[in-house]
């Protein structure tokens, strides 16, 4: 036996107490080894199987007890430990050069054009559905997709709409016939998209590739007119200011729901196009540097998970 388990000390209590396992190596066992070892995904899915519960499942002291690891020597453990470290220390760093990013963008704008609250420079301020193309409304997409189909319209939903990102080679396909009833959401490659049922508030701009494609009933769809940039409203849709009036605005039901009518009501600042173009090139170039960024994390993590595997397989 490697280690103990034992119940939470009273550091951990506070309602979450009894859900935690305290485990402790002895002298045998590098702690940062036990630790890589327990975030292995091959025992992380064991744990969980093990764990059961009539309304929550829990983890038993003796599963805990009864797992076993292969166990090198301490020199060797070390070894190990310190490779998975180093390669850890490079996905934290990627993650927050990526949180930098976004924080530059946030100080860009507000240098560029102010809080919103405050308005300080006396920016004109309109109704976002003010700035929709005449021809058409933000508007909610298909209420009932049906199944997937390998072939079909793809759909964006909720949940693919990720830090303003989805791939559109995930998403959902549905039927033609089904999305042909909603030819008024359909993506025409230049819009804006929000969550609005469930994940309140998630902003994403539409990519021209996407043209044809479909949203769900808990997206809305904001065509945007040329007389605004939609990286700027996109942007300004998610500064704090928007993201409380949003949060405010919820109507719940089974879950928490942004309407429409909120939506279209959201007050926008006007600064000056060409502004508003200057701030979508330094947006664009941020967002160069965060795809770069992104790819190089899913490297790192591609790298860890396969360092990790053979580690805890004696073969690192």
């Amino acid at each position: 036996m490697v280690g103990k388990a034992a119940p939470a000390p009273s550091s951990f209590n506070g309602g979450f107490g009894a859900f935690c396992k305290v485990l402790r190596p002895n002298a045998k066992v590098d702690a940062s080894f036990f630790a890589h070892f327990f975030k292995t995904g091959d025992y992380r899915r064991k744990i969980s199987s093990l764990a059961a519960g009539a309304n929550i499942n829990n983890l038993k002291n003796e599963h805990l007890d009864d797992l076993e690891i292969a166990l090198p020597p301490l020199p060797e453990q070390r070894r190990i430990a310190a490779i998975l470290d180093q390669a850890e220390t490079l996905r934290t760093q990627r993650r927050a050069a990526l949180a930098q990013l976004d924080g530059l963008a946030q100080s860009i704008f507000l240098d560029m054009f102010g809080d919103p609250v405050t308005n300080p420079k006396g920016w004109s301020i309109i109704r976002l559905d003010q700035l929709v193309r005449p021809d058409d409304t933000i508007n909610y997409g298909v209420v009932q997709p049906g199944d997937a189909l390998d072939v079909g319209i793809p759909l964006v939903r909720v949940g693919d709409v990720v830090d303003g990102n989805f791939d559109p080679k995930a998403l959902k396909r549905i039927d033609p016939a089904i999305e042909a009833a909603y030819k008024r959401s359909r993506l025409k490659g230049d819009e804006v998209l929000v969550t609005c049922v469930g994940s309140i508030g998630v902003v994403a701009l539409v990519d021209p590739a996407m043209k044809g494609f479909n949203i769900a009933r808990a997206v809305a769809r904001v065509p945007l007119s040329e007389k605004v940039n939609r990286t700027f409203v996109a942007s300004y849709l998610r500064t704090d200011f928007v993201q409380r009036y949003f949060t405010a605005e919820l109507r719940t039901v089974s879950q928490p729901t942004l309407n429409i009518k909120q939506i279209c009501e959201t007050q926008v600042i006007q600064p000056p196009l060409p502004l508003q173009q200057t701030f979508a090139t330094r947006i664009q170039a941020i967002a160069a540097l965060k795809a770069s960024h992104r790819a190089a994390l899913a490297g790192l993590d591609a790298l860890f998970a396969s360092l990790q595997q053979r580690a805890f397989a004696g073969l690192l």
